[in-house]
C-alpha cells in the first residue's frame, strides 16, 4: 500500500510505502502497478497509540453490562431504576459495572436484594477491586450463608464458580481501532498461559486485531490492607531471577512508598513498571527516576472522577494526585493509558485531560501537571516493551499506523477521536472512516 500526501508530526510531507513493515518514506512516491493508495490530503500520519495498561476480556465484558455510576447514575432511585430495567445476559445474570459509594452509600446483598430479588445481580465497584452479589448471585456462587455479598476480585475461589461469559472481542476490536488503537497491553492480573493462548488465537483470526501485550505473570496488585515488604522482596526476587520485569499496582501513596522499598531492596530491572502511581508526594518522585521504573498511569481519571477526588479528598493531597509534568522534570519514564474499562478507553480524551486536567464540572485539579498536546500524544506512542520510548513512521517500523483528517497542527489543537479517518495494524486497514 501507498499512502500519499502525508504530513508527519514533524510537519515534514512524505508518502510512505509499506507491507507489513514501512519500506520507504520519501517526497514523492510514486504507485506502483497492483498497489493500493490512500490519499492522505494532508492529514497526519503518525504511528498507531498504544494504549499501555487495558483489561481486555473486562472491557468486552463491558460492553454488555449496565453503567451504575456516575454521571449515568448518580442517586439511590437512579441506581434502583437501572437495575430494575436491566435484563440478564446470556448466563442469566445481571453484570453492572462502574459503582461508587456517593451513588447509594456501601452496597451489600440486601439493599440489592430490594430492588432485584429473584435475579442474580453482581456489581463491581468503579476500582475493580470489589463486587457486590445479591442473594440469588450468591447462591449461584455456593455462597448462600456470606454475610454482606461484598466479595474481592483477588478472591478467585467465587468466581472460578461462575459459567463462562460470552465476551464480543469484534465489537471491542472495532472500537479500539476506531480511534486509532494499533496495539494495547493487557494487564490483567493472574492471567494464566490458557488465557493468554485464547486473546492471541483470537489476534490471529482477525476478531481482535490490535496487537497484544502482557504484563502478567509480573503483575502485582497490592492491597493497604496487607502490605508486606518482605514477602514483596522476594516477589520482585524471584521474577528478575527468571528474567522477568515487574509490573506493581500503586494507587494509594502506602502502596507506593512499599513498592519503592522493595525495589531498593531486590534491585530494579530495566522493563519495571509502577501501574497507576495515583498518589505521588515529592519524595517519591526521585526515587522513581532513581530506580530506573517507568510509570504508566492515567490522567484520564482526573476528567472522568475528578469532582469525587476534591469532595472526598482532602485539599492539601489533591497536588500529589495522578501527577504528570512532575514526573517528568524528575526525569521519571512516563506512558499513558486508559485503564480500561476502569477508564472510559478513548485515548484522545486520556490526553485532553493531560493537557487541560478539568474536572467534569470545569474545574481545575493540579494545573501545575499539565503538559502539552505534543508530549501526551507521545506518551500513547511508545513501544510495547518500553513504553517511554515513542515510536517513529521511518523504514524498518512495522506498518501499524493511524490516519488523521488534519494536519499535525490541528490534530495537537483538537486531540480529538472523531479526526481518525484510518487505522492500520500490519500492513492490512482494520478501519476505516469512510
Amino acid at each position: 500500500m501507498l499512502i500519499q500526501r502525508a504530513s508527519l508530526l514533524d510537519g515534514m510531507s512524505a508518502d510512505i510505502r509499506f507491507g507489513a513493515m514501512i519500506e520507504e518514506v520519501g517526497d514523492t512516491l510514486a504507485a506502483e502497478p497492483g498497489e493500493s493508495v490512500l490519499d492522505a490530503g494532508g492529514g497526519t500520519v503518525l504511528p498507531g497509540l498504544h494504549d499501555h495498561h487495558v483489561h481486555v476480556r473486562s472491557a468486552a465484558s463491558a460492553l454488555d453490562s449496565v453503567m451504575v455510576g456516575p454521571p449515568a447514575v448518580r442517586t439511590k432511585d437512579q441506581l434502583a431504576q437501572r437495575l430494575s430495567d436491566a435484563a440478564p445476559g446470556p448466563d442469566g445474570w445481571i453484570r453492572a459495572v462502574g459503582y461508587h459509594e456517593s451513588v447509594a452509600g456501601e452496597l451489600d446483598r440486601n439493599a440489592l436484594d430490594q430492588v432485584v430479588p429473584g435475579v442474580p445481580v453482581r456489581v463491581q465497584h468503579r476500582s475493580g477491586a470489589l463486587w457486590i452479589l445479591n442473594s440469588a448471585a450468591l447462591n449461584r456462587v455456593g455462597m448462600a450463608e456470606h454475610a454482606d455479598g461484598r466479595l474481592r476480585s483477588a478472591d478467585g475461589g467465587w468466581s472460578e464458580r461462575l459459567q463462562p461469559r460470552p465476551t464480543d472481542l469484534v465489537e471491542l476490536s472495532r472500537r479500539l481501532t476506531a480511534v486509532g488503537v494499533t496495539g494495547v497491553t493487557d494487564a490483567t492480573p493472574d492471567l494464566d498461559a490458557e488465557d493468554m493462548v485464547s486473546l492471541l488465537v483470537a489476534h490471529r483470526r482477525g476478531e481482535f486485531r490490535p496487537r497484544l501485550g502482557f504484563l502478567s505473570p509480573g503483575k502485582k496488585i497490592l492491597r493497604d490492607d496487607h502490605l508486606d515488604l518482605d514477602s514483596l522482596i522476594a516477589w520482585i526476587t524471584d521474577q528478575h531471577a527468571d528474567g522477568r520485569r515487574v509490573a506493581v499496582h500503586c494507587v494509594t501513596a502506602a502502596q507506593l512508598v512499599v513498592t519503592i522499598a522493595a525495589l531498593r531492596a531486590a534491585g530494579s530491572h530495566p522493563g519495571d513498571r509502577i501501574e497507576h502511581a495515583a498518589v505521588a508526594d515529592d519524595g517519591s518522585l526521585a526515587e522513581l527516576a532513581d530506580l530506573g521504573v517507568t510509570v504508566v498511569t492515567q490522567p484520564n481519571f482526573v476528567a472522568e472522577r475528578g469532582d469525587q477526588y476534591l469532595a472526598d479528598i482532602p485539599a492539601a493531597e489533591h497536588g500529589q494526585l495522578w501527577r504528570l509534568a512532575s514526573l517528568l522534570k524528575a526525569n521519571v519514564r512516563v506512558a499513558l493509558s486508559t485503564d480500561m474499562p476502569f477508564g472510559r478507553g478513548d485515548p484522545w480524551a486520556a490526553m485532553r485531560a493531560a493537557v487541560r486536567r478539568t474536572t467534569p464540572t470545569g474545574a481545575v485539579l493540579g494545573a501545575h501537571e499539565c503538559v502539552s498536546a505534543r508530549t501526551a500524544l507521545a506518551m500513547f506512542l511508545g513501544h510495547p516493551d518500553q513504553p517511554s520510548r515513542p515510536r517513529t513512521v521511518e523504514p524498518g517500523q512495522p506498518a501499524d499506523l493511524c490516519v488523521l483528517t488534519v494536519p499535525p497542527a490541528d490534530a495537537l489543537a483538537e486531540l480529538d477521536a472523531a479526526m481518525v479517518a484510518a487505522t492500520i495494524i500490519g500492513g492490512d486497514v482494520a478501519y476505516s472512516a469512510t
